[in-house]
């Protein structure tokens, strides 16, 4: 299987041309906009408080609870938009697809990037909630978050590149992927800590880089215990290696989009 690498680098500028529209049709028509991409996580964050915060009395390590919660969902809804939008991009593109030749990678790249603008108002409530709790904004932080951000975005287009030929071709996985995602939530520590379960989550933080992320983001911005860099090492390999099979199951299957479409 050869792969043109020069191709995909001249379409640099279709990739910047997908990736607004996608930014544009996302929230076109919406009359809230852009303010959805604030509210989605507030309502849940609040929900989850009062549930598992006040009522189940979850620990959060010492950190105040909205401010524990709010990271797992600023990073788990990350993955899951990227992930639902970048195995649906061949779909989403069909008729540019059917009409012209472009590097079809570009489909789910671009899908994928499209969504790293919300993370710029979450991140920013996120501050917020911190100076709010009298919480210190260390410069660590600064370095970790765009760092655990690139390791969600390589290892949710890496699934993304894997599932979006398959649901091109067979349109199941669009109603079996939600329920997938569901499942994942409950199996990634959003709305508690992974010391509740001892060392049992470890292979889940290997095989699960979100929830890997959310706890690296948990011990190095509040010092909630020291980062394992054996774990994180390993969830860094796991991530690159569904990246490496994703790109290349989506280079193997490209000649059959437009006949599937």
């Amino acid at each position: 299987m050869e792969i043109n690498w020069k191709e995909i680098y001249e379409a640099k500028d279709l990739f910047f041309s997908l990736t607004l529209r996608d930014i544009k049709i996302r929230y076109k028509q919406t009359i809230l906009g852009v303010l959805w991409i604030v509210i989605q996580p507030l309502f849940s964050l609040y929900v989850f408080t009062i549930v598992f915060g006040k009522f189940a009395k979850i620990p959060s390590d010492k950190v105040p609870y909205p401010i524990f919660v709010f990271i797992g969902l600023m990073f788990w809804n990350f993955f899951s938009t990227t992930l639902t939008g970048s195995s649906a991009s061949l779909i989403a593109n069909k008729n540019i697809i059917k009409k012209i030749y472009f590097p079809r990678i570009m489909a789910p790249i671009a899908s994928t990037f499209s969504y790293l603008i919300d993370l710029i108002p979450t991140s920013l409530i996120l501050f917020g909630m911190m100076i709010f709790y009298k919480v210190k904004i260390t410069p660590q932080m600064f370095i970790y978050l765009p760092a655990l951000i690139l390791m969600i975005l390589i290892f949710s287009l890496g699934v993304g590149m894997f599932l979006a030929p398959l649901n091109a071709k067979y349109r199941d996985v669009k109603i079996i992927l939600p329920f997938i995602i569901q499942l994942g939530f409950f199996a990634t520590p959003v709305i508690y800590p992974t010391s509740m379960f001892g060392g049992t989550l470890k292979i889940i933080r290997i095989i699960n880089p979100i929830a890997e992320a959310i706890e690296v983001s948990r011990s190095s911005f509040f010092g909630t215990r020291p980062t394992d860099w054996l774990i994180l090492t390993l969830s860094v390999c796991f991530t690159l290696a569904v990246f490496i099979i994703g790109f290349f199951f989506f280079k193997k299957q490209e000649e059959n989009f437009v006949d599937v479409l």
